[in-house]
């Protein structure tokens, strides 16, 4: 069964209708809310009328039956399908205020219990140790800080570039906006020298000539590459070998802009040889 499935999970209000939509405009046939136990009877019949492209999502909705989906998916991959599992997650503080503002009604809650806001964090709480097992096993995506249209990009680029060997992901970030949930290994790179404090280097970005200059100059900001490039270059085989597909390696500094900007574009050449390789920038890209 030569057949590629896109499996999207992940916390309610975290953004899988609009990863769904995307994979949609990739030409996938999409289902939403596919109950564990249909999956592969679902698959087989689907291949014979929709092609070779299936991307289904499934969630907390079916939560009894959701310790079935790895063995399903395992199954799945002994017939020859190939599977990519994404996991779309947010703080927790994210997913309040989007219910919130959507007076949608989580789907853990159940006949007349009220969804205050402590009661929602209870259920939300609940609702990541259902689906830990699932998030442990996927590619993790943080929405808390990007748009639908990012999120659109996001998905068609991991699935676009899918390959059999591990792909990494390069992310800068801002430590005053939060660590990314997604991130597999976190780098704090605040202590390197500053481009903010350069008054003409102060509205420039880790894009920018004079900034890349700027840093490239700073023995402690190569001293801090070197040493990420050599932790990385010892693990990511292993992690190869253990099966893994994704690994997001974050870097933070303080308003995600400069130093770990660089750091991002830097780390990407160095590894882009090796792996499939991607760069995002979290604050940049949301501007």
């Amino acid at each position: 069964m030569e057949l590629e499935i896109v499996l999207i999970t992940g916390m309610s209000g975290s953004g899988k209708s609009v990863a769904l939509r995307a994979l949609e405009d990739a030409s996938y046939y999409c289902v939403d809310n596919l109950p564990p136990e249909l999956l592969v009877s679902f698959v087989e019949l689907e291949h014979r009328h929709h092609g070779n492209r299936l991307a289904i999502a499934m969630d907390v909705r079916s939560a009894t039956s959701l310790p079935q989906v790895p063995q399903r998916l395992a199954e799945l991959r002994r017939q020859g399908c190939t599977v990519h599992s994404l996991f779309l997650d947010a703080t927790t503080d994210t997913l309040v205020r989007r219910f919130s503002e959507t007076r949608r009604r989580h789907p853990l809650f159940h006949g007349e219990h009220s969804q205050g806001q402590r009661a929602l964090v209870q259920v939300i709480e609940l609702e990541r140790e259902l689906l830990a097992e699932l998030r442990e096993q996927a590619h993790v995506i943080d929405t808390s800080n990007i748009r639908a249209s990012q999120l659109q990009g996001y998905v068609k680029s991991l699935i676009s570039s899918t390959t059999d060997q591990l792909s990494l992901v390069f992310q800068s970030f801002a430590f005053k906006r939060g660590i990314p949930v997604d991130a597999d290994f976190v780098f704090d790179v605040r202590m390197l020298p500053n481009p903010h404090y350069e008054a003409d280097l102060r509205d420039l970005t880790g894009l920018d000539q004079p900034v890349v200059d700027f840093l490239a100059q700073q023995p402690d900001v190569a001293l801090m590459r070197s040493h990420i490039e050599s932790f990385l270059a010892h693990w990511l085989q292993a992690m190869a070998q253990n099966h893994r597909s994704y690994v997001t390696v974050a870097i933070g500094c303080t308003g995600g802009q400069h130093r770990s900007v660089y750091l991002v574009e830097r780390l990407t050449e160095t590894f882009s040889g090796q792996w499939p390789t991607q760069r995002r920038h979290r604050e940049l890209d949301s501007r």
